[in-house]
């Protein structure tokens, strides 16, 4: 109901007078509380969310080259690489040369990333359920909508 307030208040979208009335702060805070949780909830495994939505990313997609990852993740070359580095030198995934372009960098999961993953999953479903509970079921089928509205 606080966002309707927003909203009314703010519908020219001229002025934003209050901290409050601007949108990308709540979102930045959502944002901020969201990812301070799933740290919590992952901790163990010492994985990023990056890293972690790289590992069953591979996962679904055995050789997804290394470009198409960062594509699919919105992230630049640098971060991408960044994420692969990490995630290979922890013995997760491997690089391997395309079979279909020889460019590319192929990549595979190692059996450890596998294991690591299917934690991963069990911590993101823990987060997913805190992140839920906040929401009827109307509610997040309109949030997921709303938020795919930005990324997409």
């Amino acid at each position: 109901m606080a966002g309707k307030a927003i909203m009314a208040r703010n519908s020219d979208f001229g002025t934003l007078d209050r901290i409050e009335q601007a949108l990308s702060f709540h979102l930045g805070q959502a944002h901020g509380a969201s990812n301070r949780h799933f740290t919590e909830m992952a901790a163990a495994l010492g994985l990023t969310q990056k890293q972690v939505w790289a590992l069953w990313l591979v996962a679904d997609h055995p050789g997804i080259s290394q470009i198409d990852l960062g594509q699919r993740l919105h992230m630049d070359r640098a971060t991408t690489m960044g994420v692969v580095n990490r995630l290979q030198a922890r013995g997760l995934i491997r690089r391997e040369k395309s079979a279909s372009d020889g460019r590319k960098q192929a990549l595979q999961l190692e059996p450890e990333g596998e294991a690591t993953l299917a934690a991963a999953r069990q911590a993101l479903h823990d987060h997913e359920g805190w992140l839920a509970s906040r929401f009827s079921e109307a509610e997040r089928d309109a949030l997921a909508d709303l938020l795919a509205r930005l990324h997409q």
